[in-house]
């Protein structure tokens, strides 16, 4: 009897090893999809900081060419108002 107890406990424990071995490898495979998903994001990261970039940039450069529009038309108001006045 004592032998048929110590079968089982050792299939028993076979099968928690089997189990395991399983699991680790799910986890491998989880831990790679991982790794490949960060480094996606991080290329997309890189990419959307240039062209955060370039879009900052552009925006400079259109205030600052909205800005010598307003000044060339607060200019031309300044020629009207003398020549009304004349």
């Amino acid at each position: 009897m004592l032998i048929y107890i110590l079968i089982f406990l050792c299939l028993s424990l076979a099968g928690i090893a089997v189990i395991q071995f399983f699991y680790l490898i799910y986890l491998d495979k989880v831990t790679k999809y991982h790794k490949n998903r960060i480094r996606l994001l991080e290329g997309r990261c890189k990419h959307l900081s240039s062209r955060l970039k370039d879009s900052e940039t552009q925006l400079l450069e259109q205030k600052a060419i909205t800005d010598s529009f307003c000044d060339m038309i607060e200019d031309e108001d300044e020629v009207w108002a003398d020549v009304i006045e004349d």
